[in-house]
């Protein structure tokens, strides 16, 4: 009751103050001031907020100033100006794989995109993307204050296409001015494109993680298939949110490790609840309904998750590393000369070079080019197979190393290396290599990278072929292979040596190359040196020639300065099988820009190097390489016939092993050795190191021929030209058979370029009388008693020693050890006489054989055997030096005695009695030999009707014989 009172009595204590005038004058004034003053407020604060307002504006300005208009030809140009991984293909557009890049990117169009995956990126990234035009003002403010505060909660304010125009316009900078420019290009942005176009170039820009090679990916088409197998369009609704989740931390949410490796189920637990919350916010959006949500919710996407994948590089590593390289030239060519440079300038501008280089190398791996190359894969395949199954390579051997890092020596086990090279003779295709035994190992191409002496295989290219082509050689050509002294550092040793430090004598072209002679090799190639055959093998390719190469004798023998990598070695066979065109090989058929346009085609450019009938004729003694040569191994190797031709090779001291063949379709080399150039093992489970590089090459086409038949062979021969025709030659000579040739049966055939069949007959040869002594023969004198003599053709050194310009030391050599040139010797092969008799020999009896030991004096070419019987002294034999000292006796006593090259005959040797004799002569009987005695006759050949022993063969039945002393 009381504070009801005192209410009222305050409410007319207030009415009181309304009524009196006084009083509400005073209200009437304090009402005025607090209106003025809320006016005055009102006012203040619109003219700071237009003050801020402009102040903003003028900020947003300054920050922008400098931001150019940009027209929608530019904008669109840098928008979809992302980098896009270059795909290349095998043969007959197989697909290889993707060349390394850093981030690998495939595009695809929106159309082809999962409509899933769009849902959930636009839910997950900017829901309000298809009502705004570019940014949302409320998010851009929460942003502003959030950073101006320094807020803990930083949500964020971009939409889609602001992360476009950051992503591809701007840098990842973080600062006002970048966000200002950012405002007003996505602006712009909108309302050049519509969101299709936005949307579609976001998902091919943003980055995803890494997919199962362990490779850093970008866009939605390489997130599918590098994590799911499967292509953006064909994503289910878990997929879709998971890949949508992805951007927000792309490595802390990707499934695999660096190592392409599926992470641990802890490890892959944030990238799965990242999914779920994309999932609920495509719920959220109405974009799926509860039951899609929940089905999603408890799929099991760790399964769709794919195993690790080998990345190109990782199983085509020689061939990806080859392809970059030639992609890389051919690109550094067509943007140096898009700039107005030539070859040649970038030639002599090394940083000119360097530049374009570095400038191709970006431009190859980033623009998502196809390129195509030559390489068929089944005989790819095929290849690295058999090389890894091969069993006849070699002992690995230990190589001291420094490291690069400590600086130390370190032991270093280095296996026999390999390189391989398979060429299409007709259009110079690269149809499959082999660069070498373990990538891991050693990174360098052995194929095509690598520089090694070519050995013999050399011969061919610069020394038989050039020859034919200028015509100071044809397959018939007789070059002496004896020993010479070429080297003018050491002129007292013999220079070049054969491999096997033997000689042949007289040999024709055709036979040194089969059998790698070394001496006629070097010989034939000093007869044409000043007219620059190195010149050849610029033409066929070789890049490493200097111009010493072109002065030095051992270029004949491979001796090659810088080396030469099995690539060009065996391309420049393909000149021969090509009817003597070169043409260079190639790898890139066609490099094709991610629009179709293609911006690279390889085109076939023929060189001439030699005419049909030089080619035909070298792949012609190339044949008898294989067929009865150094290249004979591989008899019996192959699965299928061909007509091959080809040439082995040696380095020095057996530091490279070669074996270099063509066919009508194709040319095949394989190089063997170790990296620090060492000796291979001379044997090796049995197999000399030339047999093994042949199994080798065999293995390796067996292989090729089981993968693509049709590609490596056919029943084609080589086709002879005209102007090729067959004639007769003196093996002895070369040139035309004489009388005297023909009667010492060296006659022989073979085929001629019809510009340089021989045109003289040798009047080198005449009849003559020579001596025997072992395997050697000399001149006889008109003094040598005619029993130790046979008739046959005298030759004359010095036609070899002037054509050749050389001095030939030991003419014997030049008759080779065969049958047929039993009866040929060289004019000037003299054996000196002593002036002086003989001594006499001294024999003994074994069995019912005299024997006795060869002459110590180097001029007796025959011993004399006489009987006494009845009181008188015959001679019953004749044996020239150097056959079986022993003769067959009956009862009766004999002696010997020694004859040398002048005629003079030794005194008696020791009488020898063998069975019942007569009474021994009388005191006049004359102790000195008759000179001669006619009764009976000698048959003249050195032999004795009824003795068993003839001049050439011994005794016949060979037992108990002393061994032979030849000299």
């Amino acid at each position: 009751m009381e504070q009801n009172q005192h209410f009222k009595d305050k409410l007319r204590s207030w009415f009181s103050l309304l009524t009196n005038k006084k009083a509400t004058k005073g209200a009437r004034i304090s009402f005025q001031v607090a209106w003025n003053l809320i006016l005055l407020f009102i006012v203040v604060v619109v003219l700071v907020g237009s003050f801020a307002g402009g102040v903003g504006a003028g900020y947003f300005a300054s920050l922008v100033k400098d931001e150019k208009v940009r027209p929608y030809e530019k904008m669109k140009k840098d928008i979809y100006n992302y980098e896009e991984t270059s795909d290349i293909y095998f043969a007959d557009n197989v697909y290889l794989g993707k060349l390394r890049t850093d981030l690998e990117r495939e595009e695809v169009k929106l159309d082809n995109v999962s409509q899933y995956l769009i849902d959930a990126v636009v839910a997950t990234e900017d829901e309000y993307y298809y009502e705004h035009n570019g940014v949302v003002p409320k998010a851009i403010m929460r942003a502003v204050f959030q950073e101006v505060t320094n807020s803990s909660v930083q949500s964020g304010g971009s939409t889609l296409t602001q992360q476009l125009i950051k992503n591809q316009l701007l840098t990842n900078e973080v600062s006002f001015e970048r966000k200002a420019k950012e405002i007003l290009l996505a602006l712009r942005l909108e309302k050049f494109f519509d969101k299709k176009e936005i949307l579609e170039a976001y998902l091919n820009v943003s980055t995803f993680g890494r997919n199962s090679s362990g490779r850093n990916i970008a866009g939605v088409q390489a997130a599918a298939k590098g994590i799911f197998g499967v292509n953006a369009k064909d994503l289910n609704l878990a997929q879709s949110a998971f890949i949508a989740g992805l951007p927000q931390s792309p490595f802390g949410y990707t499934p695999y490790t660096q190592a392409g490796e599926l992470k641990t189920p802890e490890g892959l637990e944030p990238g799965l609840t990242r999914m779920k919350t994309v999932l609920k916010r495509m719920y959220d959006n109405g974009k799926i309904d509860q039951k899609q949500y929940e089905e999603a919710l408890a799929y099991d996407i760790t399964k769709d998750f794919i195993p690790r994948v080998e990345s190109t590089v990782e199983k085509y590593p020689y061939l990806t590393m080859e392809i970059e390289k030639r992609a890389v030239e051919i690109m550094t060519e067509i943007l140096a000369k898009n700039d107005g440079y030539t070859e040649q300038d970038l030639k002599n501008n090394s940083e000119l070079q360097n530049e374009y280089e570095i400038l191709a190398d970006r431009n190859i791996r980033q623009n998502g080019y196809q390129i195509h190359t030559t390489i068929h894969k089944g005989i790819y395949d095929a290849m690295q197979t058999a090389k890894d199954n091969f069993a006849y390579y070699g002992s690995d051997k230990v190589e001291m190393v420094k490291d690069a890092e400590t600086g130390e020596m370190k032991e270093v086990i280095e296996p026999v290396q390999l390189g391989a090279i398979l060429i299409d003779n007709s259009t110079g295709k690269i149809l499959s290599f082999v660069g070498g035994r373990d990538f891991e190992l050693n990174q360098v191409n052995h194929a095509t990278f690598s520089t090694r002496s070519n050995g013999s295989t050399m011969k061919p290219l610069v020394v038989y072929a050039p020859a034919l082509e200028l015509g100071k050689v044809s397959p018939g050509t007789v070059i002496p292979d004896v020993e010479v002294y070429l080297d003018p550092h050491r002129p007292n040793e013999p220079y070049p040596r054969n491999y096997d430090k033997t000689y042949s004598g007289l040999v024709s072209a055709r036979h040194a190359l089969a059998m790698s002679y070394n001496v006629p090799a070097m010989l034939t190639y000093r007869t044409i040196i000043d007219q620059r055959p190195a010149q050849y093998l610029e033409k066929m390719g070789f890049t490493t020639v200097i111009e010493n190469d072109y002065t030095t004798n051992s270029l004949a023998l491979g001796g090659i300065t810088n080396g030469v990598t099995v690539e060009e070695n065996v391309n420049a066979y393909g000149t021969f099988a090509n009817g003597g065109k070169f043409i260079d090989a190639y790898m890139i058929e066609k490099i094709v820009d991610k629009n179709g346009k293609v911006i690279y085609q390889h085109e076939v450019e023929p060189v001439e190097v030699f005419s049909p009938q030089t080619a035909y004729l070298t792949i012609d003694m190339m044949r008898d390489v294989i067929s009865n040569g150094t290249a004979s191994s591989l008899k019996g190797r192959l699965k299928f016939n061909s007509d091959w031709a080809g040439k082995t090779g040696t380095g020095q001291d057996l530091k490279d092993s070669w074996f270099v063949a063509v066919n009508p379709k194709v040319s095949f080399g394989v190089w063997n050795g170790y990296d620090t150039p060492k000796p291979l093992e001379l044997r090796y489970k049995g197999l000399h190191h030339g047999a093994r590089n042949v199994y080798l090459w065999a293995d390796l086409m067996n292989a090729a021929y089981d993968a693509a038949p049709e590609l490596v062979t056919s029943n084609q021969q080589f086709q002879m030209p005209g102007g090729i025709v067959r004639r007769s030659y003196c093996a002895a000579s070369g040139l035309l058979p004489s009388e005297a040739c023909s009667k010492a049966g060296l006659v022989e055939t073979d085929l001629y370029n019809a510009k340089f069949v021989p045109t003289q007959s040798d009047d080198n040869f005449a009849d003559g009388k020579f001596v025997y002594i072992g395997d050697k023969r000399y001149l006889a004198l008109e003094s040598t008693p005619e029993e130790f003599t046979k008739n046959g053709v005298i030759i004359s050194p010095k036609l070899f020693e002037e054509k050749y310009r050389i001095p030939i030391k030991d003419v014997s050599q030049l008759i080779p050890k065969r049958e047929k040139w039993a009866g040929l010797f060289v004019a000037d092969s003299k054996l000196e006489e002593n002036g002086k008799n003989p001594s006499a020999p001294s024999v003994s009896l074994s069995n019912s054989k005299i024997i006795w030991n060869q002459h110590p004096e180097n001029d007796v070419i025959g011993y004399r055997i006489y009987q006494k019987s009845g009181g008188t002294i015959k001679k019953v034999g004749s044996i020239t030096a150097g056959d079986q000292r022993s003769y067959q006796v009956s009862t009766g006593e004999y002696y010997v005695t020694a004859v040398d090259i002048a005629g003079k005959e030794s005194a008696p040797s020791n009488v020898i009695q063998f069975g019942q004799t007569e009474p021994p002569p009388d005191k006049d009987q004359p102790s000195e030999p008759p000179k001669e005695d006619k009764d009976p006759p000698d048959d003249g050949d050195g032999s004795n009707p009824g003795s068993g022993t003839s001049p050439g063969d011994g005794n016949e039945d060979g037992d108990n014989q002393p061994p032979m002393d030849r000299n």
